[in-house]
């Protein structure tokens, strides 16, 4: 869902090249307020890129939109969690 198709500093293909989302209406990933994201969710279902996906969002902070299969709200959960788990570890190790 970016504009970076290819990294011309490697030559390499973006994943987004892979993404089972290529070609489908964006809308259907940045649905109203309130409306169904199972639609969406069902596309990225099996994505080979669906990882990628997912860890572009968190890196970015999107807030909107579903990334790798999961809604802003899934997003935040994984964001927190892994924060805990960050402070968890620094506190372990001082």
């Amino acid at each position: 869902m970016n504009d970076e198709a290819h990294d011309t500093e490697t030559g390499t293909e973006s994943w987004q090249n892979f993404a089972n989302c290529l070609g489908v209406d964006p809308d259907l990933f940045f649905p109203e307020r309130g409306a169904s994201t199972k639609e969406a969710k069902q596309v990225c279902q099996g994505c080979v890129v669906r990882e990628e996906c997912l860890e572009y969002a968190l890196a970015n902070g999107e807030k909107f939109g579903i990334w790798g299969g999961l809604s802003e709200r899934e997003r935040r959960r994984i964001r927190r969690q892994r924060a805990l788990a960050r402070a968890a570890q620094q506190s372990r190790t001082a």
